[in-house]
């Protein structure tokens, strides 16, 4: 019995050490960017990562997690994935949501540059979108409609934001996301490659349908203000989706939407 008394204080030490960094890359940016991961909730999303080949670094199960989701159990089995079980309690203490996910993954951050974006299919640019479920959305569409990258620039929200991971419905894994501070820089680096930067604009722009969208640059504001002056300066030109008179506009997801598919649309005509 003796024996014993050194070795639980140290695992139960080591245990919320565990917590501790769990919850920080749930909850922190700085502590993603530093280990260069972030969080997956739930067997869906990691269904979804595995589907995209994406690097897990570890999963973590809930009480009787395991048993639950045994097929998800014996794939990250089969994959090599890494695989432990969470202490009773552990998973409220770590969860982003009221309700945890049975499952939680780290997953390594694929960090894309510019320089490395393909040259083909339109790019998807956001400036100061700070909706996480909106990030979430245009992530999704982006990929669905064959977007090259997605770039978010000015004070948008976090791509790792766990939140942003739920509402990309895997898409996080699936198109290349860059992060950028500064937008007219990003703005003037896309036209060095002969990207047409377009702005998506409520009203006075070209119809969607009748600007050249498919090789372009997509650019859109953030939900409260838009597209400021100073991005503005920086476009080739602005495009807007013809609405009934009594819509003021349409959400920025929402319209990321449709003006990738339209995008995938041009592209595959020609």
């Amino acid at each position: 019995m003796a024996d014993r008394h050194p070795v639980e204080p140290a695992l139960a030490a080591a245990t919320k050490k565990s917590v501790r960094r769990l919850r920080a890359l749930g909850r922190d940016p700085k502590a993603r960017r530093d280990e260069g991961l972030f969080l997956v909730e739930g067997p869906r999303a990691i269904e979804a990562a595995l589907d995209r080949n994406a690097p897990l670094e570890q999963v973590l199960f809930g009480l009787g997690a395991r048993r639950a989701f045994a097929p998800l159990a014996t794939r990250l089995e089969a994959l090599r994935v890494p695989v432990d079980d969470l202490r009773e309690g552990a998973l409220e203490r770590i969860a982003t949501t009221r309700t945890p996910q049975p499952v939680l993954a780290i997953a390594s951050i694929r960090a894309a540059a510019l320089v490395d974006i393909a040259r083909d299919g339109h790019v998807v640019v956001v400036v100061d979108v700070a909706d996480p479920g909106n990030a979430g959305t245009v992530l999704r569409s982006a990929e669905a409609s064959g977007a090259a990258a997605v770039i978010f620039t000015g004070e948008s929200v976090d791509a790792y934001n766990p939140k942003v991971v739920r509402a990309s419905a895997g898409a996080i894994f699936g198109v290349p996301v860059v992060e950028e501070d500064d937008p007219v820089a990003v703005l003037d680096r896309l036209a060095a490659t002969g990207r047409c930067r377009l702005g998506a604009t409520p009203s006075g722009g070209t119809s969607y349908d009748q600007a050249a969208l498919g090789g372009s640059a997509i650019v859109l504001g953030g939900e409260a203000r838009g597209l400021g002056p100073a991005v503005t300066e920086q476009l080739d030109g602005t495009v807007s989706i013809p609405m009934a008179a009594a819509t003021e506009s349409l959400n920025v997801a929402m319209a990321a939407t449709v003006l990738c598919f339209e995008a995938q649309r041009q592209r595959t005509a020609t």
